[in-house]
């Protein structure tokens, strides 16, 4: 892979804004510029940053249509009505049920919560669901991470005297449902301070608010945020504003005194006896919970999270532990049949876009498929099947790159689509599927920028080894929780060289592990470099490389730090 590094040198007033900010703080200089680089320039931010408080979260009557959802919520409770907890079948929806219906049950018994099938059913609301609704007698549906554009099927339930309210995070169209009410802060004239929450952060929100007007203290609250933070992290939201206070409590929750379902995933996934990250809710504990709903039903992770014994718990987890083999297998096979036949196009170099379409692909893992796509092509995405009479599909994006907005110029050629900016799903009728490749290209064509298709390193700081000292590793964790807008910084080290112990490793061969010093220190820094193994050669060489990195704690060797080599070139370049 040949990488481009994007590095932006500091400029002399942010130099300056560094040095008067650690002196304030006590923080070292370099750490001040990285947070200057995210936008948090004052020292009061910055004490913000480092302490989120869940006092900082915003009132959540600021969302329209809040104080409407909780009269509701509070009459469907006076009435003894039956209430529905509706969600989609991904983590993210999953997640938002169990926080909803572990809340409510606390104080209500006659609430039950309902899955669509992928398969049968589809994304969102779904005729099936109403029905199901009006079978048991539901009065209210509390619909989770989906429903904005269900307007056809929320009609009909009110045709049924089903009243609906939506806590949706996706972007709406200009026509509503006609919910009771609609908790979605990207509505026209939203007057909320923060958007990018996910569906399970609106549903906190809406149980935010249901507390505060009957006197819940909010100690019964935070026992969730383990939820919410585990459908921050797995959904691709920014972890800034008031999503960075959620997760960085939620993870604190994990960590702490985990949820009975959440604790029996740890221990499959072997992270019982160590500290969780985001990155293991990105790579192993969110996988598991939408393993469920790509090869099953999602119902099956909601019954795991909210399940009360341990061992009837660890006896579902290892269940969807079985869906998420069963799902990897799929995906690999997927995405190498789907890499092999991108890779064969011959017009491969002049497209901007990727469109793919294979009938017998398996529904549940074409989002992941895409995802794999963007990450090898770097280009937006989309993975198409089929399902019943329609093509249906999941599309991904490339660093700021609007996928939804790409979709959304086609949408006189689907059934129905939604979604935000780096993902979003679709339907089409086949007889369409040419004129959509052909659309969506062009769309893609004239809006995406060069950089945008290429395979860039950001580097935030060019540093030397003597700048990782334990203090600076020690302030550098403290701007975790990383993610979307607040990623792990990459750091560039010029003029490095080979130890004289650097070594291939790997069942492969195919990672090499490195011992370093550079010209302005006597540090020996260790690294690995996954997948880089054809760049030993020169290593060995004893001739000065360049390497970008971020610092990690090796997880083997606790307290140990460890770069982990993004790229690696000779200094002449």
């Amino acid at each position: 892979m040949n990488y481009r590094w994007n590095y932006r040198p500091p400029t002399f007033e942010e130099t300056e804004r560094a040095y008067e900010l650690a002196q304030d703080t006590k923080l070292s200089p370099l750490l001040c510029l990285l947070l200057i680089k995210r936008g948090i320039v004052s020292t009061n931010e910055m004490k913000k940053f480092f302490r989120p408080s869940l006092l900082d979260l915003h009132n959540p009557f600021l969302l329209q249509d809040m104080d409407v959802a909780v009269n509701r919520l509070n009459q469907a409770m006076g009435r003894k009505e039956r209430i529905l907890v509706y969600g989609d079948y991904d983590v993210d929806g999953t997640t938002a049920v169990a926080l909803v219906y572990k809340f409510l049950r606390q104080f209500y018994s006659n609430i039950d919560y309902y899955i669509p099938d992928r398969y049968e059913e589809g994304y969102g609301v779904s005729y099936k669901g109403v029905d199901y609704a009006c079978e048991t007698d539901v009065k209210l549906v509390i619909v989770l991470d989906c429903g904005i554009k269900a307007v056809d099927e929320i009609a009909y339930a009110k045709g049924k005297g089903i009243d609906f309210i939506i806590c949706d995070h996706h972007v709406p169209d200009d026509v509503l449902p006609v919910a009771v009410a609609i908790l979605n802060a990207k509505r026209k004239n939203n007057c909320y301070p923060y958007e990018h929450l996910s569906g399970c952060g609106v549903g906190f929100k809406f149980m935010q608010a249901f507390a505060m007007n009957n006197g819940i203290g909010m100690h019964q609250l935070t026992p969730l945020l383990d939820l919410v933070a585990i459908s921050i992290a797995s959904d691709i939201v920014p972890i800034m504003g008031e999503n960075r206070i959620l997760c960085y409590h939620g993870l604190r929750q994990i960590n702490s005194n985990p949820s009975v379902g959440i604790k029996a995933i740890l221990d499959i996934c072997g992270l019982g006896e160590r500290e969780v990250t985001l990155n293991d809710i990105v790579f192993k504990i969110g996988p598991r919970i939408n393993a469920s709903g790509r090869i099953q039903n999602g119902k099956d992770s909601v019954e795991l999270l909210v399940e009360k014994n341990f061992a009837q718990a660890l006896e579902e987890a290892n269940r969807i532990d079985q869906y998420n083999e069963m799902r990897k297998d799929l995906d690999k096979s997927m995405t190498e049949e789907a890499s092999r036949f991108v890779s064969s196009l011959e017009c491969l170099d002049n497209l901007k876009s990727i469109v793919v379409y294979n009938e017998e692909w398996h529904k549940g893992v074409i989002g992941i498929v895409a995802s794999r796509l963007t990450e090898v092509f770097f280009r937006p995405a989309v993975v198409l099947t089929r399902s019943g009479d329609l093509v249906t599909g999941s599309a991904r994006s490339v660093s700021g790159f609007d996928v939804y907005k790409a979709i959304d110029n086609c949408r006189d050629l689907l059934e129905n689509f939604g979604g935000h900016t780096y993902a979003a799903g679709l339907s089409l009728k086949v007889e369409h599927l040419d004129e959509f490749k052909r659309r969506f290209e062009e769309y893609v064509r004239e809006h995406i920028e060069e950089e945008q298709t290429s395979a860039v390193i950001n580097i935030d700081a060019e540093i030397s080894f003597k700048e990782i000292t334990p203090k600076f590793c020690s302030e550098l964790r403290r701007m975790g929780p990383f993610g979307p807008e607040n990623l792990k910084p990459v750091f560039c080290t010029r003029g490095v060289y080979d130890y004289g112990t650097s070594k291939v490793v790997g069942r492969e061969q195919e990672h090499i592990k490195l011992e370093l010093v550079d010209n302005e220190s006597n540090n020996v820094m260790n690294g690995i470099a996954f997948g880089q193994s054809a760049q030993m050669s020169y290593v060995k060489t004893k001739r000065s490389f360049d390497i970008c990195y971020t610092i990690e704690e090796n997880t083997h060797k606790h307290g140990e730090i460890q770069l982990q080599i993004e790229d690696i070139r000779p200094t002449e370049e």
